[in-house]
This record gives C-alpha cells, sequence and structure tokens, in this order.
C-alpha cells in the first residue's frame, strides 16, 4: 500500500504496508510509481520518501513466490528498474528517511533519491547470501563506488548488515540519527529545499548525476556549471538572490 499526501509543495510518500515490513510486489511498485508521477504533474518542489512501522522496506515481498517459475526477470526490468529511474529524474529535489531494514529493492530505493537520512541502528545492505541470489536495484554499484570492491564483496558474501551509522561513515548516505528525531530532520530538509531555488538544484543534481555515471570529468563539470549559471541568470529567483543579498534581507524564492 502506497499513500501520497501533497501539502505546502511538499509530496510525501509513504510505504504504509508495515505488516510486512513494507516489502515490495508488483502491485506495490506500479503504485510507487504512480505515486511519483502524480507527485511530479502536481509540480511539487520536494519530495519525501518514508516507510510506516519498524521497517523503511525489507526489499521484495517474495510471499508466495515460486522459484522454479518466477519472473525475476519481469520484475526487475519492467517494474524496478523504470521506478528507479522515475525516482532519479524525479523533477524536484527528494529526500528519504529510512529506519529498520533497508534491503534489497528497499536499498535501491535509496539510492536513486537525492538525500537520505537513515536512523543509527538502521539495517542496511544485502541478505541474498541466505537466499542464493544476488544484490540488485544498483546496491552493488553503491557498495563498490562508496566502499570500495573489497569491502563491497565481504559484505555480500558475509551477508553481514550495516547499521545506519556505519552506511553514513562509510559515504553510503547522508546523515544518520536517532529514530525518533529522523522524520523531524529530513521534514526539516524538505521544507529548506521547496523554499529554495528549485532550478539552481536541479541543475546542481544534473552535474551530480553525470559526474556519477563519469559523463563528466572535472573540466566537463566546470563546463557544465559556467552554462548552467548562465540559464539561471535569467530566472526569477537568480535576480531575487542577488536582490535579497544586495539589500540584506532574505530571499523570498519561487522556484521559477
Amino acid at each position: 500500500m502506497i499513500d501520497l499526501d501533497i501539502a505546502d509543495d511538499i509530496a510525501h510518500v509513504t510505504l504504509n504496508a508495515p505488516w510486512k515490513l513494507n516489502a515490495l510486489g508488483p502491485d506495490d511498485l506500479r503504485d510507487l510509481a504512480s505515486a511519483y508521477d502524480d507527485a511530479a504533474a502536481a509540480g511539487v518542489r520536494a519530495l519525501v520518501l518514508r516507510g510506516e512501522g519498524r521497517a523503511f522496506c525489507a526489499g521484495r515481498d517474495i510471499a508466495g513466490v515460486d522459484p522454479a517459475t518466477d519472473d525475476v526477470s519481469g520484475y526487475l526490468d519492467r517494474l524496478v528498474t523504470p521506478l528507479l529511474h522515475r525516482i532519479a529524474d524525479f523533477p524536484a529535489p527528494t529526500f528519504a528517511a529510512a529506519q529498520g531494514a533497508c534491503l534489497g529493492v528497499g536499498l535501491g530505493l535509496l539510492v536513486a533519491t537525492d538525500v537520505v537520512y537513515v536512523a543509527d541502528d538502521a539495517k542496511v545492505g544485502s541478505p541474498f547470501a541466505a537466499l542464493g541470489a544476488t544484490l540488485d536495484s544498483g546496491g552493488h554499484w553503491l557498495l563498490v563506488s562508496r566502499l570500495g570492491p573489497h569491502r563491497a564483496l565481504d559484505l555480500i558474501y558475509s551477508g553481514r548488515l550495516l547499521s545506519g551509522a556505519e552506511a553514513v561513515s562509510g559515504g553510503l548516505f547522508s546523515r544518520s540519527l536517532p529514530s525518533d528525531q529522523l522524520g523531524a530532520a529530513v521534514d526539516a530538509a524538505a521544507h529548506a529545499a521547496a523554499t529554495g531555488a528549485t532550478q539552481a538544484f536541479l541543475a546542481s543534481k544534473r552535474i551530480v548525476d553525470a559526474l556519477r555515471d563519469g559523463s563528466l570529468d572535472l573540466w566537463g563539470s566546470v563546463a557544465a556549471e559556467n552554462k548552467a549559471q548562465a540559464q539561471l541568470r535569467d530566472t526569477e529567483d537568480y535576480r531575487e538572490g542577488f536582490a535579497a543579498f544586495q539589500e540584506k534581507r532574505t530571499p523570498r524564492f519561487t522556484g521559477r
């Protein structure tokens, strides 16, 4: 079950099946993709993803799945991968608050999100060593790019899960906090983004994405920054930011 609530230019998307630790079946993935589409169509200026209950997302819902006939390629290729693209390409800053289990496709949701806050005691990684399956949903990229190949394979082979605090210290995510502070922290971050210079944030998001996938090097990123700055000069927020600085007041950004 996926809930979508929109208020004050912020979309709140909630994985709301705590009885199964928010594990995601095919219908859940379709509903989650629709929630992102609806939020984008509404023109929100920030989005927050969270999971209800004691887990963010325990991964794929395999209850009742017969491994002999399982269409795992269909699940991943036709449902998970397009969803991850939707999340990564969302036209506003995205945030996630993650507690408890963050596993498998649940980890992939976090990989695709811009800013991720996790509970100190969250459980992050790959449980697949005990399933005869491999890490998916971008998990290999995350572990190798942040931890290096040796530590990545150690975690994959052993099935050991990282705590949220360990994941942040290793550079996987943005910030770890006590679980009772997680919701307020991510809501404050989303509010700050939703009242900020949205077009400038999106320009940075595109540059970071290009650096992450290797399509830009140092000088390519400098050129992309120069081009973005010239384009932003024509936005209302650029002019408002300069005027506010010169007038020594707080800027009032509109996202345009």
